[in-house]
């Protein structure tokens, strides 16, 4: 996994927390908040996260050890999640009778068209 540079994750973890306190500031501002959310959307994708509170965390620990802890931390964090998500027992969705089903619209204009051939000698 490659890994940012701790200057620039340091750099967008300051612009995410200032535009977080602007945007606190002035919740109904929606040009504060679009930028707050581009903010922590530009956090996400440098971190790998997929919220902004998650990446902020994973960014401050990034920042606080070494990269070789941050990896190890990360892959045991992710065989956790496999782990519960495995635990967890699936969902059976029901499934449509077979007479229930409909034809796809390519076949029913072959079958249509094969009829009126076969009418249209009659």
């Amino acid at each position: 996994m490659l890994l940012p540079a701790k200057a620039e994750v340091a750099r967008q973890l300051r612009r995410y927390r200032a535009w977080e306190r602007v945007m606190l500031a002035a919740p109904n501002d929606r040009t504060v908040r679009t930028t707050f959310e581009d903010s922590g959307y530009t956090l996400c994708v440098l971190m790998g996260k997929r919220c902004a509170r998650e990446a902020a965390d994973a960014a401050e620990r990034y920042l606080r050890t070494n990269q070789l802890a941050y990896l190890e931390e990360q892959q045991i964090t992710c065989l956790q999640e496999q782990h519960v998500t495995c635990l967890q027992e699936p969902v059976e969705r029901p499934r449509p009778a077979a007479s229930a089903r409909r034809r796809t619209p390519a076949a029913e204009r072959i079958s249509a068209a094969a009829e009126r051939r076969s009418t249209a000698g009659r």
